[in-house]
């Protein structure tokens, strides 16, 4: 199996080749995974699954620095749980 396979199947676990007049392209709950990204279907299966893992990458990518993600609700929550753990250790210390 390989590299490109396995980082698909980690995200997409049921997965699969399907081939077309086109060629082959990786379809996960029947979507075919590298279109947003406009990636050509292929006549090779190794070539498609490194479309698809190429496509998971950046999609991946996206969602982590995507403007609408950062709404700063989860950071302040975090540094609430930080901040009270201080004030915690202090009285304790006293």
């Amino acid at each position: 199996m390989s590299k490109f396979k396995k980082k698909v199947l980690k995200r997409y676990p049921n997965a699969y080749v399907e081939h077309s007049g086109h060629g082959a392209r990786i379809v996960a709950n029947d979507e075919f995974i590298a279109r947003e990204y406009y990636m050509p279907e292929t006549r090779c299966e190794e070539t498609a699954w490194e479309y698809a893992a190429i496509a998971c990458r950046v999609t991946q990518n996206f969602n982590r620095t995507h403007p609408m993600r950062m709404d700063l609700s989860d950071i302040e929550s975090k540094l609430n749980r930080i901040n009270n753990r201080k004030i915690r250790g202090r009285r304790r210390v006293k």
